[in-house]
């Protein structure tokens, strides 16, 4: 399968189609002198038939919104990606994140995928806390703001390089097995992510189930807070320092050539500190599920997922009186009610 991949990816095409692509096998058994006519305008449907209908997907294609599989791009090929994602609701007042990361990627190997990034971010929010107060969301938490006013700003968020290196192909070797690394460095911002990938495929690669384990580093410099213990560290301008721990799942189908349906679940926890072995550092846990649909051409590919954030919310850092959790619902500041992700790319 990943050779038919390299080769679609590469341009090449023919009237023979490789039968993981779920392609009909064609043959031009005879051709009569007399009819050229009909010849030519055969050739000219199936090319363009083969180029708008039956195109194979290319590796590295994106079948989720959130979760990730162990595809990468074949040596020398590479690719640029544009993420939107829209995050929007809370259980009160008004709250709207959009994030974009801008990608361009390159097979360094068949193995080894290497990316980089630039993420912004724009914030409009106000009244988005159970107490009613305006506080920004997390990409924001290092700007100072009046929680009885609107607080609307965009921002360089960070810039970020990212490095897949696939283990094992789910297409050579049953399962898949790969490790991604992303350092991420922003104004007042530093981030670390890894993240162990798995994928399994079924029904001749049609049926796709991928999980990932994600361990993020944060270290956020807050502005001092003048309500703080004056003894404390949150008194004054510090680095504030977060853990995050995610579990995701999801599943697709491609139910014809070149569209896919699936569905993908997460499991976000978080713990203030480094130490996210240490029980008393919990702070949040919340749990998102929703559907995704995607595209893949010759050339271009398009992906498209919707979180609900499900009532199943944690608040293990306030009691019951200040939580933050609402109907099940959690309002802290990484958190809000859905989330919309959108993801296209061109393969060059």
């Amino acid at each position: 399968m990943h050779a038919a991949l390299t080769l679609g990816c590469s341009g090449t095409l023919g009237l023979y189609n490789h039968p993981k692509s779920g392609f009909s096998v064609m043959r031009i058994n005879r051709i009569r002198e007399d009819d050229v006519t009909y010849w030519k305008t055969s050739a000219w449907g199936i090319f363009v038939a083969s180029t708008l209908v039956a195109a194979p997907a290319c590796a590295d294609e994106p079948l989720f919104g959130y979760i990730y599989t162990t595809d990468t791009l074949p040596k020398d090929q590479s690719e640029v990606e544009q993420w939107v994602t829209l995050r929007e609701g809370r259980s009160q007042g008004d709250f709207h994140l959009l994030q974009t990361r801008t990608e361009v990627s390159h097979g360094v190997t068949d193995n080894f995928q290497l990316s980089g990034y630039v993420n912004l971010a724009y914030a409009n929010v106000k009244g988005n806390t159970p107490s009613g107060d305006t506080v920004p969301p997390e990409v924001f938490a290092d700007f100072a703001s009046d929680p009885a006013r609107r607080f609307s700003k965009a921002r360089l968020e960070s810039v970020s390089v990212e490095g897949i290196y696939r283990i094992s192909s789910p297409y050579t070797n049953g399962v898949g097995v790969a490790l991604y690394l992303e350092p991420s460095i922003g104004p007042r911002t530093r981030e670390m992510e890894a993240r162990l990938i798995l994928q399994k495929n079924f029904l001749d690669d049609k049926l796709v189930f991928a999980a990932n384990a994600t361990l993020g580093y944060e270290w956020r410099k807050l502005l001092g807070d003048s309500s703080a213990d004056p003894t404390s560290e949150e008194f004054v301008t510090h680095w504030d320092k977060e853990t995050d721990v995610n579990f995701g799942f999801a599943g697709s189908y491609r139910f014809t050539s070149n569209w896919s349906v699936g569905g993908e679940l997460q499991n976000e926890r978080e713990w203030a500190g480094l130490n996210p072995f240490k029980a008393s550092s919990r702070t949040n846990q919340a749990w998102y599920l929703g559907p995704t649909m995607h595209y893949g051409g010759r050339h271009f590919f398009a992906t498209f997922t919707t979180l609900f954030q499900m009532p199943w919310a944690k608040d293990y850092a306030n009691p019951a009186a200040e939580s933050f959790v609402v109907n099940g619902i959690t309002n802290a500041d990484d958190f809000e009610k859905y989330r919309f992700r959108l993801k296209v790319g061109y393969y060059f």
